[in-house]
């Protein structure tokens, strides 16, 4: 585990629990809430000309978000949707508004945007006033006809007309908004949510009334970074069976225990390592590694596949994440996208015809 790793999951088990540090810390949370709740009051949200749903939450940090907006762009596309991304674009060098193409690095717009662009097959666009991130896009891609923002829930200068509150596998913490506790603003918030996506099994520990829907994720096809080709999970398993050799699951995300879980159910003997979330990859940290094989995430994969030392090591494979939506929650994102259309004057698109 890197040193980031280690502070990242100290943080973590401290706003666990309501212990010394989160009490010490608590006044200052109650400053935090008066100040978020008065830039709230001062914000004047700004519509677009075409519906937005954001897909965001309140804890700080992953809850798997990217994974469920790459599949509800996929979805809403299904539904005939033309959607287009927004995003801030987490750990880039500047805040300006920028266009993701296939020659945008991760230090340009963020890793996120990039898996979001080259997943979804979505527009994307990313800088620090959403807004005027979604116009540019908009002004790029006349066709798009729905605003996806990728964590913008506490952005309140853009309009939304659909909100999801993604929860994942630390739940809501203590309870206590920062820096007492991990959460942006306070569990009360997800009352006034459309929906929430559940994207952990630990469904119970989220008390509100809004719906919720559970999202559930399953390994898809693995790609080996040095040659593109691909395997299934499974022969990839088989193939360290025969061998009897042990694997490396890397991850820089803000929740790795889920993946390394996942990478151990379909039996593969592996040995982990937590890089940290965004962990930016300017030491190689498989250099001195002596495992046959190591798994990575899509998320890493965008970064590591501009580092030649790296991209062309051939133990690496990037294992495929995909995540599945309940249609009830695509039913009700696609009914109030789609009231939103023609309250601006659009012609939402019709629902496929599906074949007897």
């Amino acid at each position: 585990m890197s040193a980031e790793a280690k502070l990242e999951a100290w943080i973590h088990r401290e706003w666990a629990r309501r212990g010394p540090t989160a009490c010490l810390l608590y006044p200052l949370s109650l400053l935090f809430r008066a100040v978020s709740a008065s830039r709230r009051r001062r914000a004047t949200p700004r519509r677009l000309s075409v519906p937005v749903v954001v897909v965001g939450n309140i804890y700080v940090g992953g809850t798997g978000k990217t994974p469920v907006t790459i599949a509800l762009v996929r979805e809403l596309r299904a539904r005939g949707w033309h959607p287009g991304v927004v995003s801030r674009g987490f750990g880039r060098e500047d805040d300006a508004v920028r266009l993701v193409t296939n020659a945008s690095s991760a230090a340009e717009v963020g890793d996120e945007p990039l898996l979001i662009a080259r997943e979804s097959g979505a527009p994307v666009a990313v800088g620090r006033r959403r807004h005027a991130a979604a116009e540019a896009l908009l002004a790029a891609h006349p066709e798009i006809d729905l605003i996806v923002s990728d964590d913008g829930l506490q952005h309140y200068a853009l309009h939304r007309d659909v909100e999801l509150a993604v929860i994942g596998a630390r739940g809501l913490g203590n309870g206590w908004v920062l820096p007492a506790g991990p959460l942006r603003e306070t569990p009360e918030r997800l009352d006034t949510v459309d929906a929430i996506v559940l994207n952990t099994p630990n469904a119970d520990t989220v008390a509100s009334r809004t719906p919720r829907f559970a999202a559930s994720s399953c390994f898809g096809p693995c790609q080996q970074l040095a040659t593109g080709r691909f395997k299934d999970i499974d022969e990839l398993s088989a193939e360290l069976a025969r061998d009897g050799s042990k694997a490396l699951a890397a991850a820089g995300i803000a929740a790795p225990g889920r993946f390394f879980a996942m990478v151990r159910a379909h039996d593969i003997d592996c040995a982990e390592l937590e890089l940290g979330d965004h962990y930016d990859f300017a030491k190689n940290p498989f250099a001195d590694r002596p495992e046959k094989m190591i798994l990575i995430t899509g998320k890493d994969a965008v970064k590591c596949a501009r580092i030649p030392e790296i991209k062309n090591d051939p133990r690496i494979w990037v294992v495929g994440l995909e995540v599945r939506l309940d249609p009830y929650l695509i039913d009700l994102v696609h009914e109030k996208a789609a009231d939103a259309a023609e309250a601006l004057g659009r012609t939402p698109p019709e629902p496929p015809v599906e074949s007897a």
